[in-house]
């Protein structure tokens, strides 16, 4: 999995391809939380539709976990923990009960999952 990163005019633009697995997911998500770190963005896009793979539910699990306790754990270097994150995901990438939102969210995290780019942005640029 690789991704890239632009800082765009309101918000901080990943994308991500290749195949999933959640040992390259969560060293992705620090990879991203680095750049937020540095960039001090306080909206991520995070653009995942050319990812390929179909994460088991535990996996879902695992890794809303591990990003809200990483957001968490940022909040030292930088990283607000008001960052808005939005997920733009095709099925089966995408779960359509958005478990891993539902496990990031109860942690603390403010996060949504998108299966629509227009969508996403238009959360992001509304007022929390």
């Amino acid at each position: 999995m690789s991704l890239g990163f632009t800082l765009a005019s309101d918000y901080f633009y990943v994308t991500a391809t290749g195949e999933f697995s959640l040992d390259d997911a969560q060293r992705g998500f620090l990879e991203m939380l680095e750049s937020v770190a540095v960039a001090k963005p306080t909206k991520v896009l995070f653009d995942g539709r050319m990812l390929i793979g179909e994460p088991e539910m535990i996996e879902r699990f695992y890794y809303g976990e591990f990003a809200a306790r990483s957001v968490a754990s940022f909040a030292s270097r930088g990283v607000s923990p008001a960052t808005r994150f939005a997920y733009v995901l095709e099925e089966p990438m995408l779960d359509p009960d958005r478990f891993g939102e539902t496990v990031a969210v109860n942690r603390g995290m403010i996060v949504r999952a998108f299966d629509n780019l227009e969508a996403a942005r238009a959360w992001l640029a509304a007022e929390p």
